[in-house]
């Protein structure tokens, strides 16, 4: 254990000797599954009268699932593949929604986008944040341009952060530490810990809310070895954030918050490419650093609300790399600045009928300097101003309809005009909803793709449509809800990179088809099923990494007051990858095998509204598999915690 986990080790007891006493309550409680969701209009809305089949991961189902990343959890719904999220922490990522790849899925944070203006793919890295410090999290499926602008073709993943309970001052620590074997190591010894405090209350018109969170894992190499009996060089993975939120109550009809956090993680990480031309490198080192900064102010009247959500992010990313024919270690760097201002209204028209219209401004730019070349911040830049109009029509009749349309307008290419038309219709004589829509999305070149040393000036968006068939229906008193969607959607002007090696728009249109189904089981009071099952069906240029099949299944068992037992099941189905020929400088495609994991975990609070421990099993059968070409994954893998409620 090392010099930072005893610093904040130390000081999270500290702060429990200092508060323990002052409450007896969470900084959260458990909200009912699924009531209330707010991504397809930006305003709470029932969840009846939403026309999309939203999936929301409560606090509750957090808690019941401790020990998981971000990452993890998102994997287990349905429609959705986190490719990375079962390998070493310091894997990459990627984010696979409806045939998608990581520019069309769309990462906010309480309802703020985020972005890496530096990156190839403009994404958000989701290594960066805790789900220690997550409230709940809102997945939308589909294109979603017309609300969220940019980037939100096949997905948008709204993650809240927690805030401030009711007490004058509250707060938790936590500890948890496990094991981080591949399926051929069976090493003992914890090598994976996280822990974390947060401290928050409520003082009249003021509330605060302030946490901190420190990881540090090793035991595993990134690379795979070909040879099972030899062992790579461990690979490093850790991460520490702090998070600080302010609001003030200036009046019964205004509020101000205020927040601001900084991420930081440094890991190792090995070869090039796919890491498949090359034996493990030690020397390779990154970081990435991100300073977001934001002000929320929020004001309501007797019609309606405003709300404008402002923030300035900044990224640094830098890389210390083994060039592996010179024998000489280069330093390439990447920094971006990001400002998003969205200020928007809702107009109650009618007591059924409400507006919202809102403008949008974007500003990025980033610069780099490599081994191979630089960027200049002085021409990599670009603003977007987007205005829209969202209209939503609830009846009593049943019938309830999102509309709206968002002009972008680009600093570099010009205007781009998308939209969405969204019915659904409640029947009374029987307990069910059907859904469809039809929306537009587009996905804006990045800064690099226009001005690296690859880019392109000439590009233009990538363009996006989807259709949505499906219904949702509950039985047996609302214990069983099912739910069933089918899609289509089609991307042109794709932007892609060229034998001459630039990034070109490719003409044509690719196709993405599927079919997603969840149901959720109340069995008994203390006894609940949660299962979904995925069928994706992608043209081949947009055939990797993505399963034709994927099913999740959970079973959440209230075994009494104080215990809580979960255990969940995932199939994943064989899929294609592409494997990058050091030697050759040619690719072959690699069809990887399917795989079944299986996990376990148990809560027991130990101390009636204080302290609750917790211990977790992954891939309980040891299951070998690959998720990406060349990279290791978690084998059979332990992990115990405490969690004080202060």
């Amino acid at each position: 254990m090392n010099n930072k986990i005893v610093r904040v080790s130390a000081l999270f007891v500290l702060m429990a000797n200092c508060v323990f006493a002052q409450q007896k309550d969470s900084i959260t409680s458990p909200t009912p599954l699924e009531e209330v969701v707010i991504s397809d209009s930006k305003f709470a809305l029932a969840k009846e009268k939403s026309g999309k089949v939203i999936t929301k991961i409560t606090s509750e189902y957090l808690k019941k699932r401790e020990g998981q990343s971000i990452a993890s959890v998102l994997n287990s719904v349905a429609g959705v593949e986190i490719n990375g999220s079962q390998s070493v922490a310091g894997k990459n990522l990627g984010y696979y929604i409806r045939g998608g790849k990581n520019s069309q899925v769309l990462i906010l944070i309480d309802g703020i986008p985020v972005t890496d203006a530096s990156g190839i793919s403009f994404e958000f890295d989701l290594r960066l944040l805790p789900v220690q410090q997550v409230e709940s999290i809102e997945i939308m499926k589909g294109a979603a341009s017309t609300l969220y602008g940019t980037g939100a073709a096949t997905g948008v993943v709204n993650i809240i952060l927690k805030k401030s309970g009711k007490k004058s001052i509250q707060g938790n620590a936590y500890f948890n530490a496990g094991t981080n074997n591949t399926a051929f190591t069976s090493k003992s010894s914890l090598q994976d810990y996280n822990q974390g405090f947060s401290v928050n209350g409520n003082l009249k018109k003021v509330n605060y809310f302030a946490s901190l969170n420190s990881t540090e894992t090793t035991g595993m190499s990134q690379i795979a070895s070909p040879n099972k009996n030899v062992v790579y060089e461990e690979d490093r993975f850790s991460r520490i954030n702090y998070l600080a939120k302010l609001g003030y109550k200036a009046t019964d009809k205004l509020t101000l918050d205020f927040f601001g956090n900084f991420d930081k993680i440094k890991n190792d990480y090995d070869g090039g490419f796919d890491n498949t031309w090359t034996n493990d490198i030690s020397q390779n080192r990154s970081k990435s650093e991100q300073f977001r900064f934001g002000f929320l102010p929020k004001y309501k009247y007797s019609k309606g609300e405003f709300i404008l959500n402002s923030s300035i992010n900044k990224m640094v990313r830098s890389y210390d790399e083994l060039d592996t024919y010179s024998g000489t270690v280069g330093l390439s760097q990447y920094e971006s600045r990001s400002v998003n201002v969205d200020g928007y209204n809702k107009y109650e028209v009618l007591k059924s009928l409400y507006l919202v219209t809102g403008a949008q401004y974007q500003f990025h730019d980033m610069n780099s300097e490599t081994p191979y070349g630089g960027v200049a911040k002085e021409s990599a830049k670009f603003n977007m101003i987007d205005p829209y109009l969202t209209g939503v029509f609830t009846s009593d009749f049943g019938l309830n309809v999102n509309a709206g349309a968002r002009l972008n307008i680009h600093g570099e290419y010009g205007n781009q005009l998308v939209y969405n038309l969204n019915p659904s219709f409640d029947f009374e004589s029987v307990p069910l909803k059907a859904l469809a829509s039809y929306s537009t999305a587009f996905v804006t070149p990045s800064l690099y793709q226009l001005y690296s040393q690859y880019g392109n000036t000439e590009l233009t968006p990538e363009k996006n449509s989807t259709v949505e068939v499906g219904f949702e229906t509950q039985l047996l008193n609302k214990k069983l809800r099912f739910s069933a969607v089918g899609f289509y959607r089609e991307q042109n002007n794709f932007i892609g990179f060229s034998s001459a090696y630039k990034y070109i728009n490719i003409d044509g249109t690719n196709k993405a088809k599927g079919v997603e189904t969840e149901i959720t089981f109340a069995i008994t009071e203390n006894i609940k099923w949660i299962s979904n099952y995925t069928f994706t069906q992608v043209d081949e240029a947009l055939d990797r990494l993505i399963p034709k099949h994927k099913v999740n299944s959970s079973l959440d068992y209230q075994v009494c007051p104080r215990t809580a037992f979960n255990i969940n099941y995932q199939y994943v189905d064989g899929k294609n990858d592409a494997f990058f020929d050091g030697n050759t400088y040619g690719t072959q495609k690699v069809v990887l095998g399917s795989y079944q994991l299986v996990n376990a975990s148990l809560n027991y609070e130990l101390v009636k509204t204080r302290l609750t421990i917790f211990g977790a099993v992954t891939n309980i059968l040891n299951e070998e598999f690959v998720e990406n070409v060349g990279y290791n994954t978690l084998g059979r893998n332990f992990k115990l915690g405490l969690n004080f409620k202060l």
